[in-house]
């Protein structure tokens, strides 16, 4: 079994969901395509670690809804308790910085105020879910038993890390208009 799918099993042991509704609660963990996931749901699904339920739907093809068994729950208790891997990182936009000094102060502006720019999408984005969390959980929602605690956990942790990212471009992006050469 891999990280993707205790990852699965993950978001099933909160509420049963979609393949496609998997592929949007797992974004805050890492991007997975559609190519990964429906493979990976067959395999948990012949392994009994979930099973589905068919949902017929009016001029669309009808949708799988996922649930976790018993046996993928003590499955991914079992994982949880174990010591995580080291985190992987890759992010293009970051070998680019390493190499920044290849480009001119322009171009290199321009690539950060493109990051900002994302960032601050995902800050709204994060910034409203977790109002809608806390609206439909209340206190309940900083309960560590409660199934959502998690959720809002990782939720609090991606926007501080979104609003940190952004911050640092800023910081950059001073450092750019100090060096910056004077035209004219």
């Amino acid at each position: 079994m891999n990280a993707l799918g205790y990852a699965l099993l993950g978001m099933l042991v909160r509420k049963p969901c979609s393949g496609y509704e998997l592929t949007q609660l797992l974004e805050v963990f890492w991007q997975a395509k559609h190519s990964q996931i429906y493979p990976l749901l067959t395999k948990l699904e012949q392994e009994q670690f979930l099973s589905y339920e068919q949902v017929q739907q009016t001029g669309k093809p009808d949708k799988k809804i996922y649930s976790i068994t018993e046996k993928g729950q003590a499955l991914l208790q079992d994982w949880i308790a174990q010591a995580p891997a080291a985190p992987v990182i890759r992010d293009e936009f970051l070998v680019k910085v390493y190499a920044i000094w290849l480009t001119d102060v322009h171009t290199a502006k321009k690539l950060f105020e493109e990051r900002i720019s994302v960032y601050e999408e995902k800050v709204l984005f994060r910034e409203t879910e977790i109002k809608k969390m806390k609206q439909e959980h209340g206190k309940d929602i900083e309960d560590i038993t409660s199934r959502h605690f998690g959720r809002y956990i990782l939720f609090q942790r991606k926007l501080n890390q979104e609003k940190d990212e952004i911050a640092w471009c800023r910081w950059v992006m001073s450092l750019l208009e100090k060096g910056a050469p004077t035209i004219g």
